[in-house]
């Protein structure tokens, strides 16, 4: 039995994860006829230097968001916005994920680190939804909205890619609806949990692609 696990043990670390899920969970979706793109808590917390929730993979998502932006309004693509609010003083509404995660505190109105970020703020006629917790699914009305809209492909950005992008993505595909995960709009705060997770939501639960094959795929609608 010793034996048996030892061997097994080795063939795995022989291999890459790449070639350990090949032909596995591997599989592709595809963009369906009628996407959104969904814009995840772009907050300035995670952009501004000093703050506890500073991430320079989500400034450099930002910086990367514009032509995205701009090409879904162009095209009449909706675009979604959510950001995260609590209740103030005590954040009750932030139930044990504040208690597990007590920097997420900070995000209450009137503090600077819960507004949007300047580039990729929301217009006037765009939708921002308020969540709580790490899905955007998640005690919101954003799967009703979509089916309302007829929507099938989410195009998912924003922040934490290991966080409230993994988690939203997970929901999204058990709504039924096709992810697709845009890598360069996507950030963390190390590169370690960012790949590992754009790995598994790739794997598992959506498309991770690029953003030049997003801004085709939306030009050609």
């Amino acid at each position: 039995m010793s034996t048996h696990n030892s061997d097994n043990s080795d063939n795995v670390s022989d291999n890459t994860a790449t070639d350990n899920y090949r032909g596995v969970w591997d599989g592709r979706i595809g963009f369906g006829k009628s996407p959104a793109l969904l814009v995840v808590d772009f907050m300035q917390g995670y952009t501004t230097p000093g703050s506890p929730l500073f991430a320079q993979g989500v400034v450099d998502a930002v910086a990367n968001m514009p032509p995205l932006l701009n090409t879904a309004r162009r095209t009449g693509t909706p675009v979604i916005h959510t950001n995260i609010l609590y209740h103030a003083p005590d954040q009750i509404d932030g139930g044990i994920w504040v208690k597990k995660a007590p920097v997420m505190r900070a995000m209450v109105a009137g503090n600077p680190y819960a507004e949007f970020c300047p580039e990729v703020a929301p217009r006037e006629d765009e939708l921002v939804m308020t969540k709580q917790y790490a899905s955007a699914f998640f005690g919101t009305s954003l799967a009703s909205t979509l089916v309302a809209m007829g929507i099938d492909t989410l195009i998912i950005t924003g922040c934490s890619t290991s966080g409230c992008i993994r988690a939203t993505a997970v929901d999204g595909v058990q709504h039924g609806f096709r992810v697709m995960v845009v890598r360069d709009c996507v950030g963390d705060r190390h590169p370690a949990p960012h790949e590992a997770n754009l790995f598994d939501i790739d794997s598992k639960y959506g498309d991770v692609i690029g953003l030049d094959e997003t801004l085709g795929y939306l030009m050609k609608r």
